[in-house]
């Protein structure tokens, strides 16, 4: 029988490694990196975290598509979604005909047009149960890049579901990884879930545990966020936490406390243990990103932050609410944000649309920035947002001195 799904790459590194590097390297990140990570050009200081850029889940998976597409050249690639948030990395993947197909819908609605004889390529966020079961049927060659990282989640996800634990997940319901670990609680009898994007809705579960609240409310207020039957009054008795693994670590902790006082309050620390479950399933490498970050925060020295990465990448946005607390912070997507004529095209934090600031964002005189790029962001890109900005004061990479 022919192998159909692989999880381990195609052995191909040597192939595609050049490829990669020549695509994603940068000798401007290098140099920098080189000079101490605090480099200055005339008047212009910028600082770069000490971790930042691709994590090894997303390396990996870029790897892997490259592979793929070597090991198969002639035929027909399909990308179940974006394999991670980055546009850069996703137009790269388009320019050598690997179709992205478009996200939502029903499984036979989305995947209408793969065919036996071709290959889909899994995230690294992961796919949904009913995905996986609808692609395999089809008989396609599936090439799984699921991160390490997510699997660790749902690992926990169904020891949750066996032991009659519902998962309250914190992340974005309508989030790739959130839906496909949703979907792995089901998998068991009885299994079920609730998401909770943040602390507010996090505190509406908490109203419910301790009685301030209605069933009726709660499932109304969740019926967009909840497995298919939710019913609070029996569901949430047992209460394991989860996570996406690239949300704000220091809100999924304060979620998992507030979680655990309402159960603690209600039931009584005798029953603490047998009704409320936690696990630490931040990505390591998201929280390392986030830690790096509030160094440079805590430093001090910095008049405003620059985080780049895609507008849809939840450990980008992360990265950009720890900046926006202390600092003026311009996530951007890429170079391209930066205009000729000094201005700058961002999304701010809690918006959904980008907007156009004008030179003021960087002005005259001295002027000390701070670089950070979340985890989908390859180092050719921030290389190209360093040269954007260094040209916005006449300077040059050649330029950059230790600062």
């Amino acid at each position: 029988m022919t192998e159909t799904y692989f999880q381990k790459g195609f052995g191909l590194k040597a192939q595609v490694g050049p490829v990669l590097a020549q695509s994603y390297h940068s000798e401007v990140v290098s140099r920098i990196r080189d000079l101490g990570s605090s480099v200055r050009a005339g008047e212009l200081r910028l600082k770069l975290a000490r971790e930042f850029g691709f994590c090894y889940g997303v390396d990996r998976a870029v790897e892997y598509a490259y592979e793929t597409r070597e090991k198969f050249p002639d035929r027909r690639l399909f990308l179940s979604g974006e394999i991670i948030h980055n546009p850069d990395v996703n137009g790269r993947l388009q320019a050598m005909g690997i179709r992205i197909l478009e996200e939502g819908g029903d499984a036979s609605a989305r995947y209408a047009e793969v065919q036996a004889a071709d290959v889909v390529i899994l995230p690294a966020f992961g796919v949904t149960v009913g995905e996986l079961q609808h692609l395999r049927a089809k008989g396609c060659v599936l090439v799984d890049t699921t991160c390490g990282s997510v699997l660790n989640v749902w690992k926990n996800v169904h020891k949750y579901a066996r032991e009659g634990f519902t998962a309250v997940i914190h992340g974005k319901h309508y989030h790739e990884e959130t839906k496909a670990t949703a979907s792995q609680a089901l998998t068991h009898a009885g299994g079920q879930y609730l998401c909770v994007r943040d602390k507010e809705e996090a505190e509406g579960v908490c109203d419910f545990v301790r009685g301030r609240v209605t069933a009726g409310s709660l499932s109304e207020r969740f019926a967009h966020a909840a497995s298919p039957g939710f019913d609070p009054d029996k569901h949430l008795q047992r209460i394991g936490l989860a996570n996406q693994t690239t949300m704000l670590m220091s809100e999924s902790l304060q979620i998992q406390e507030m979680l655990r006082a309402a159960v603690r309050e209600t039931w009584g620390e005798g029953e603490l243990e047998s009704r409320f479950r936690a696990f630490d399933t931040i990505c390591s490498a998201t929280q390392d990103r986030q830690d790096a970050v509030l160094r440079m925060l805590e430093d001090g020295g910095l008049d405003a932050m620059v985080v780049i990465g895609g507008y849809n990448s939840s450990n980008t946005q992360a990265l950009a609410r720890i900046c926006a607390d202390k600092l003026p912070t311009f996530h951007i997507r890429g170079p391209e944000g930066i205009g000729p004529d000094g201005s700058i095209r961002h999304r701010p934090v809690g918006l959904h649309t980008e907007e156009r600031s004008d030179s003021g964002w960087l002005p005259a005189g001295p002027v000390s920035l701070g670089l950070t790029a979340g985890a989908s962001t390859p180092n050719n890109v921030v290389g190209e947002v360093v040269e954007r900005i260094l040209g916005l004061r006449g300077g040059r990479v050649g330029d950059m001195q230790p600062a």
